[in-house]
């Protein structure tokens, strides 16, 4: 290990492309190289530990170092180490876990199909919304309605389907097909006076006047996470989703839930759909499905969706859809074992009371000078910054007064995430209370210092 991390200071290590970077200013400053990770720690090659406040990207469920993710992975590869699914094929592995799957979805499901990553999964929904409605004679219902600042991959379609600028901007993006309708961030948007039960019934009448602008017979689908991630960390208001429901219904749209962050415990039940009472025809699943130890996601689909599917596939003879890695044994034999530790160890429960205690903590900050919103459910939690509490903005430029206090906050030893100028909080399930505390204390000394230097 020594003569590794040696090699890498003395050596060129921009060899690499990286996502979400600015390229040019990474040349210049180079990256953080992240080489050992002990639960919810990490360490850099200087040896420098940092509280990973963010699950790595919202995903690691059980920390950095579970060993029972090691094994089963080992277990796996001495077994069967690849194997695939196309043309009446598939391994024990994946049978098993898609079983798992079905039984725990919160709402009836009827198959699965295993795909890589978040990205890929939404792409797959897509090809197989347009397929159903093909399968269907409606071959004008292909309409997607997403939301502003909702994120739901970064493929051509699936970034189409994202709500947010910077995965739009130079790709030529979005696809037509694809529309956006509004985030319900009430602190943001609400008119002044307006309840959340307003806000909330504005935006799914604002949802209703699209469908009826585009024509409810060219509308196949509505997507959308429970709680935003990458748009800021957005807690839908009191009566959201009943209201967005309704419409949905009254227009016979099938409903995507996006659970690739929220999913396996993240708000305090295994999945948001339960946390808010939905009732989706199709959920995506990722991230935390395997603690992100192996690339992994899966699409559970209920008969709704499933029917039309299988006849047009009789029809045409074949689903011509597939990835090689898809449902790939190692990576399944290890999400059935992270699945099991999350039950065994009461994660879900751990989530909902270390996470009540994040935002009590978090909220104990709503007085400093540079805090606009703390909001959050379970363990995931944003706090928004200003600079003018009242008028609700921060600096100039966008995304600037994040920066600062994740810089500040990430020399202090915790790794956070600025969303433009919200702080991200999503750390591994097994944080402890202790360890919530030494987070948020951290991050109180980071938003001190970035006030003192503005204002000296």
């Amino acid at each position: 290990m020594e003569d590794t991390l040696a090699q890498l200071e003395n050596d060129d290590i921009h060899y690499h492309l990286h996502p979400y970077t600015n390229a040019r200013k990474h040349q210049e400053q180079g990256p953080l190289v992240i080489v050992k990770g002990d639960g919810v720690y990490v360490e850099d090659m200087h040896g420098k530990k940092y509280l990973e406040a963010m699950a790595g990207l919202w995903s690691v469920a059980l920390g950095f170092s579970e060993k029972r993710l090691v094994e089963a992975a080992m277990r796996q590869f001495e077994i069967l180490p690849f194997y695939h699914q196309f043309t009446h094929k598939t391994h024990d592995a994946a049978a098993r876990f898609a079983k798992k799957l079905i039984d725990l979805a919160p709402v009836p499901m009827s198959k699965v199909f295993f795909t890589n990553s978040g990205s890929e999964a939404n792409d797959t929904v897509i090809k197989l919304v347009w397929y159903r409605s093909n399968a269907l004679g409606l071959p004008d219902k292909k309409k997607i309605i997403s939301r502003n600042k909702g994120y739901h991959g970064v493929t051509i379609a699936s970034a189409s389907l994202t709500g947010l600028p910077g995965n739009h901007r130079g790709f030529d993006l979005p696809l037509d097909r694809i529309l956006h309708t509004a985030c319900p961030h009430y602190w943001r948007d609400a008119k002044e006076g307006e309840t959340e039960e307003q806000f909330s019934a504005r935006m799914a009448q604002e949802l209703e006047n699209m469908i009826q602008q585009e024509g409810p017979d060219t509308i196949a689908a509505f997507i959308a996470e429970p709680v935003m991630g990458a748009g800021g960390v957005i807690v839908p208001p009191a009566g959201y989703w009943e209201k967005i429901q309704a419409v949905l219904q009254k227009y016979d749209i099938l409903f995507i839930v996006d659970e690739v962050i929220c999913g396996f415990g993240r708000t305090g039940k295994m999945f948001a759909t339960e946390t808010f009472g939905l009732k989706p025809d199709v959920m995506v699943l990722s991230k935390q499905i395997s603690s992100s130890y192996q690339p992994l996601s899966a699409i559970l689909l209920n008969e709704k969706m499933f029917d039309p599917i299988a006849d047009e596939s009789n029809k045409l003879g074949v689903l011509g859809h597939g990835f090689t890695a898809g449902g790939h044994p190692v990576a399944v034999a290890v999400g059935q074992e992270n699945v099991n530790i999350i039950e065994e160890r009461n994660l879900v429960d751990n989530a909902a009371q270390v996470g009540a205690h994040l935002l009590s903590r978090l909220h104990e900050l709503a007085d400093h000078p540079l805090v606009g919103e703390v909001r959050g459910i379970g363990l995931i939690a944003g706090v928004e910054l200003v600079i003018d509490k009242a008028k609700k903005t921060a600096l100039e430029l966008p995304g600037q007064l994040g920066g600062l206090v994740g810089k500040e906050l990430q020399d202090l030893g915790v790794i956070s995430r600025n969303i433009g100028d919200t702080m991200a909080f999503c750390p591994p399930l097994i944080i402890t209370k202790e360890q919530v505390d030494e987070l948020v204390d951290k991050f109180k000394l980071a938003l001190d210092a970035t006030h003192k230097k503005l204002n000296d």
